[in-house]
């Protein structure tokens, strides 16, 4: 049976008249209603946002952490349920929405922690004469409400990586999800209310785009947080006027695999991190650069590892790569694809597609300008280069407008901390692929990947305003 998840606004769960139908990207199969929110909604949503405020930023910690608990518990108890709901309305794979789910247990328990950690210091004042007697105190203080938009590709735990620091910290969220995904956040919504928290504190409207403006552009509105492609992300920030933005955008995830790597490892680590969910991840690994030592093997052991992956039903347990969001995104990579065999590209497996799954792809004797390689593909592709001195490898990881994160597979410590020095990315994965996330830790990127960090501490510090008290004890 079709769910059906009302919009959710200053507390209570509400339908309007426009339906907003959510079909499988699977097999296009009903998986349930919402509804979207107009002006009307979205004016009530900024005000019991604004409202709301006043409570929550007086709220003691003790609170909110009962509070926060409430959710975390709500979210393990239905951990399957959010599963499903993430499996139907994403296309993503069940046993990749499972994790997912308990993903969002560790992001929200996270938060419980940090809210308990947002402290200050002292500052003595007296290092000038001057200042004698006098003394400075510094806390952070919750800045107010905030706009929320989220993407496809994580309706979870990306929107969990806004909603907690923001309740944690004392602020309030209004939350656009994104409207192929608007379900999971919406049953979200219920277990936020079924904690307590207070009449407004967490919104979630579904709306058009071009509705957005309408929050962007207000100025009760303190920060706008997004996730989702570089070119809405930077235009967004050009409307936002004063407001504090965050922007976590897209990347074309590189991968260093050295001569003394472990083959098998490294081969194993990059078909998991190409093409979990399709290769829809922002760090998925798209550009592999392996050693030419080892680039036979290497080959040998990817290409066997990528054809073993299991695609189809993402609700089958042994599925492995589901379906693309939506069939314009199969045309654009196909046209992709078909640009990079023109130019001379070899496609050694996949580049076929049917429907909306595309088979996961290698590439090789890819131009580094075409789109396949120097834009994000988002898609199960990956482009496989071989190099002969690490610098190389380093600069064609640099040549790129995006710097997420990267991944380097070598035991040379000097390789390791001078690649930690010289690539142009917000973290660097040793060991591993550039689509390992743990949710504390800082994530975020440089040049069009973004600004800011997410993370819950490092939200947490976006999120609040630090205020100095200075003290004159002499009088």
């Amino acid at each position: 049976m079709p769910y059906d998840f009302p919009i959710f606004i200053n507390g209570d769960f509400c339908k309007t008249n426009d339906v907003l139908e959510i079909r499988s990207p699977y097999d296009n199969h009903l998986v349930g209603r919402t509804y979207r929110a107009n002006s009307e909604e979205i004016e009530a949503a900024i005000e019991a946002s604004v409202n709301a405020f006043d409570e929550t930023k007086k709220m003691p910690i003790y609170e909110r952490v009962e509070k926060l608990a409430a959710i975390i518990d709500d979210i393990r108890t239905n951990k399957e349920e959010f599963a499903h709901i993430i499996c139907e309305e994403a296309g993503k794979a069940i046993s990749t929405s499972r994790g997912e789910a308990e993903r969002a247990v560790m992001t929200f328990t996270d938060a419980l922690e940090e809210c308990k950690r947002i402290r200050g210091e002292y500052l003595p004042l007296d290092y000038d004469p001057s200042a004698q007697n006098r003394w400075a105190m510094i806390r952070r203080f919750p800045i107010g409400p905030i706009f929320g938009i989220s993407p496809f590709n994580f309706p979870l735990n990306l929107v969990c990586h806004k909603v907690a620091p923001a309740l944690a910290s004392g602020n309030t969220m209004i939350l656009k999800p994104a409207s192929q995904t608007p379900l999971t956040a919406l049953r979200l919504a219920q277990s936020v209310s079924k904690a307590g928290w207070p009449n407004g504190s967490f919104n979630v409207l579904p709306m058009d785009s071009k509705n957005a403006h309408l929050l962007l552009e207000d100025n009760r509105i303190q920060m706008v947080t997004f996730t989702g492609s570089p070119a809405v992300g930077w235009a967004l920030k050009n409307h936002a006027g004063r407001k504090r933005v965050t922007l976590e955008l897209g990347g074309n995830a590189g991968v260093i695999i050295h001569h003394d790597a472990d083959i098998e490892y490294a081969a194993s680590r990059c078909a998991a991190g190409g093409y979990v969910q399709s290769g829809q991840n922002c760090i998925s690994v798209q550009r592999v650069y392996a050693h030419k030592d080892i680039y036979k093997s290497f080959m040998d052991a990817f290409i066997e590892k990528v054809e073993a992956l299991k695609t189809g039903d993402p609700a089958e347990e042994e599925t492995f790569v589901g379906p693309m969001i939506h069939s314009a995104e199969v045309k654009r990579v196909n046209e992709w694809l078909k640009e990079a065999t023109d130019g001379g590209a070899t496609i050694v497996t996949g580049g076929t597609s049917k429907g909306n799954m595309i088979m996961p792809t290698v590439l090789t004797d890819v131009d580094p300008k075409q789109k396949i390689s120097c834009q994000e593909v988002f898609a199960p592709v990956v482009v496989v280069y071989e190099y002969t001195d690490i610098e190389e490898a380093l600069g064609q990881i640099n040549d790129s407008e995006y710097g997420l994160q990267a991944g380097l597979f070598t035991k040379d410590a000097g390789i390791i901390f001078k690649a930690y020095e010289d690539l142009e990315v917000g973290g660097v994965i040793v060991g591993d692929v550039p689509t390992f996330r743990v949710d504390h830790m800082p994530y975020g990127g440089t040049k069009l990947s973004g600004m800011g960090r997410e993370g819950v501490r490092f939200a947490i510090e976006e999120m609040t305003e630090m205020k100095l008290l200075v003290m004159n004890v002499s009088t």
